[in-house]
């Protein structure tokens, strides 16, 4: 297995909230905002959900750093409960001005292919629109799941930029853009 991997990052955008359908699923959910969680579950959704995709820019951080993005008040993070179980985490950074981020968006491993995804980036969306922002941005690279990028256009995305990077699939994992 490789040390490092390329990658195509891909940013996305909204610049006015789009018209999405109420998502509907069989499953018993719930979405409910963790307001400054404990660092161990933030670091436990991230992992869970990040770990299949190498997300790397959370690892490193001391808990203390963590602590402070996670716990700032423009910081919103929203958990996927399914049938009681944390299913899915979203994290909306609206600090810039005018932007809010979808910064961190995905299911579970266990949770894949259930028909999730898209109840809830609908309900993200419409969350990161809640904050009125003029623009709503996410990005997404090639570890990702292969449905993330067309699942973020259906629901009303489009490209503004993309860049090659690294990720680095060792121990201390971490990107660069090049």
């Amino acid at each position: 297995m490789p040390n490092s991997v390329d990658v195509l990052i891909t940013y996305l955008e909204q610049n006015a909230q789009p018209f999405l359908r109420h998502p509907t699923t069989t499953r018993k959910t719930a979405i409910m905002r963790a307001e400054n969680p404990p660092v161990h579950f933030y670091r436990y959704l991230y992992n869970t959900v990040g770990g299949p995709h190498h997300w790397v820019s959370r690892k490193r951080l001391s808990d203390e750093t963590l602590r402070e993005i996670i716990h700032h008040p423009d910081d919103y993070i929203y958990v996927l409960y399914c049938d009681g179980a944390p299913a899915g985490m979203c994290e909306i950074d609206a600090r810039a001005e005018d932007l809010a981020e979808i910064k961190f968006f995905g299911l579970a491993p266990e949770y894949v292919g259930a028909g999730l995804g898209r109840f809830f980036l609908t309900h993200a969306i419409r969350l990161a629109w809640a904050l009125e922002p003029k623009r709503v941005i996410l990005e997404t690279c090639t570890l990702d799941h292969p449905a993330a990028l067309p699942l973020y256009q259906k629901l009303g995305f489009t490209v503004f930029d993309q860049r090659h990077g690294v990720v680095s699939l060792t121990d201390e994992d971490e990107m660069r853009h090049i």
